[in-house]
């Protein structure tokens, strides 16, 4: 069933605010971008968009005042992602997870919200102590997929994607997804809407030649993040949403 929506709103982390797909004014753009363009390019009337999303954010301060702040935006469409941060964590509770992340559903579908509940795409193949985390990830998204089916709601399983684990659809870092993998993650939501997917204009990505050997990569993106972890400090810290309010999508040419 092709779903039309007038307004949309997504909340999350890194992977919904558009780490990666960097615009070259400094923005980044990233799938929800995409998504709400599909959606607009797709409907007769204006389509407004908000994007919450926060680098860095655990899955509590996502189900807390993001989820809130975007209830209170009374949008027809809400996507929810969260969790890739904690599953990296050393100690991390997958049943808490999937509790939240079900019980942020709820909320917003009591709301009378239609819920797009996605998971991130599965970078282990490419990171250090990468088989823990893909593990996580395996039962995370295996168990909010039972549980997620009713009403209201459009599950969409990137982890599973098994194209979209390939490395050339990931930024230097190997963690955040480059332009060509968010606009992957953008068809995979239209296509899961039953919306059409447009012709996304996305790079190719870094050359493998650009990314940094193995002491380098750990040097420049491994260490820090490290770093972060244990002074409790964060990439997001201190960043407001990029879009907090509802904004007419653009279209170019209209």
């Amino acid at each position: 069933m092709t779903h039309q929506f007038a307004s949309y709103v997504a909340i999350g982390d890194s992977f919904t605010e558009g780490v990666g797909d960097e615009l070259p004014d400094g923005r980044v753009r990233g799938w929800a971008d995409q998504v709400a363009l599909g959606l607009a390019l797709a409907s007769p009337t204006p389509v407004t968009y908000a994007n919450l999303a926060i680098r860095g954010r655990l899955l509590a301060p996502i189900a807390g005042g993001q989820l809130a702040a975007a209830v209170a935006l009374r949008p027809e469409l809400m996507s929810i992602n969260g969790g890739g941060n904690d599953i990296m964590r050393p100690k991390v509770s997958l049943e808490s997870i999937t509790d939240q992340l079900l019980a942020a559903v709820d909320t917003a579908t009591a709301s009378g919200i239609h819920v797009l509940l996605l998971s991130g795409g599965n970078p282990s193949r490419h990171l250090p102590f990468g088989a823990l985390m893909s593990t996580r990830g395996d039962r995370l998204a295996q168990e909010v997929m039972s549980r997620a089916s009713k009403d209201n709601v459009t599950f969409v399983n990137n982890w599973a994607d098994r194209e979209l684990a390939e490395l050339r659809y990931w930024s230097i870092d190997k963690l955040h997804l480059n332009a060509r993998g968010h606009a992957r993650v953008a068809s995979n939501v239209l296509s899961a809407l039953e919306i059409p997917v447009p012709d996304f204009a996305a790079d190719h990505g870094p050359a493998d030649d650009a990314r940094p050997r193995n002491a380098a990569y750990w040097r420049e993106y491994v260490l820090p993040w490290i770093g972060r972890r244990l002074t409790g400090r964060s990439s997001g810290d201190n960043r407001e949403p990029k879009s907090a309010t509802l904004q007419p999508v653009e279209i170019a040419g209209r």
